[in-house]
């Protein structure tokens, strides 16, 4: 977001309406975020295409998800909307979970969403229903390994960030680790996958 001011607007099944100001009518799922703060306003195409294939993953209700690399923590914020129970949000940036923490408390949601500023490693024992990562493609590859083995059987991992001329060593890299591609969004710029892990 870069500290722009942005107006209400939706995506898919939500509506992302800025701190302080009216609830827009009609309202998909609100997501109240702060008018200044870290990346993940929702209108950059890898954020949106997240938000848009959130709502059609099974049994994200009463799931344990984790947004690595949150930023404002949109796509934690979008999931507990959905029904997770609990959710666990990654930054490396103290900024990013700062603005993150702001917005779990303008939505009302600090007993399901947990953040946490840090790395990977600082929560590799837990394991996922569902896994949202929204960050660079070379750090997808990096953190392949774990990710896969952080997510439950049968768990899903929402990947965005990917240059398109990335994808293919994404999809190729997390197939060999047994997943298996369940949908996707081509972007302009980017691609989004959502694997499914057997």
């Amino acid at each position: 977001m870069s500290g722009r001011i942005f107006t209400s607007f939706s995506i898919g099944l939500f509506t992302i309406i800025p701190a302080g100001d009216p609830t827009p009518n009609p309202c998909g799922l609100p997501i109240v975020l702060g008018k200044k703060g870290a990346f993940g306003s929702g209108e950059h195409e890898t954020t949106a295409s997240c938000l848009e294939l959130l709502p059609a993953i099974p049994g994200i209700k009463g799931s344990h998800a984790l947004d690595l690399g949150s930023g404002t923590g949109i796509l934690a914020l979008a999931a507990a909307r959905l029904g997770a129970e609990a959710v666990v949000a990654v930054d490396l940036e103290e900024a990013a979970t700062v603005s993150c923490r702001e917005n779990v408390v303008f939505n009302g949601l600090e007993g399901r969403i947990t953040t946490v500023c840090g790395e990977l490693a600082s929560i590799e024992t837990q394991l996922f229903d569902l896994i949202l990562a929204n960050i660079y493609a070379d750090i997808l590859l990096s953190l392949a390994d774990q990710l896969v083995g952080m997510t439950n059987p049968g768990g899903h991992l929402l990947l965005s960030g990917i240059p398109l001329q990335d994808k293919f060593d994404i999809v190729q890299r997390y197939i060999r680790l047994g997943c298996s591609v369940v949908d996707s969004r081509i972007g302009e710029e980017f691609a989004t996958y959502l694997f499914v892990r057997p």
